[in-house]
């Protein structure tokens, strides 16, 4: 795979996760405050320092991780 195609493919990844991520932390924030709006705050933080730390956890394992890797990839 193209290393510029993969980089994108991981980016996409990363954003569309994030996105399904913080809905859920937005949704739990409300049930356990009650209060909708520091759901919101809290999935606001939540969704730019998780997207970052998801996009290099996602490069790590594409370049060092073997497991369930086959020879051919």
């Amino acid at each position: 795979m193209e290393t510029k195609a993969s980089r994108r493919r991981h980016l996409a990844k990363t954003i569309t996760w994030r996105i399904i991520g913080t809905v859920d932390t937005v949704i739990i924030g409300w049930i356990v405050t009650g209060d909708p709006w520091i759901g919101v705050k809290v999935g606001g933080v939540e969704m730019i320092t998780k997207m970052v730390l998801y996009y290099f956890h996602e490069r790590a394992w594409f370049r060092y991780g073997s497991i369930g890797r086959t020879e051919d990839e």
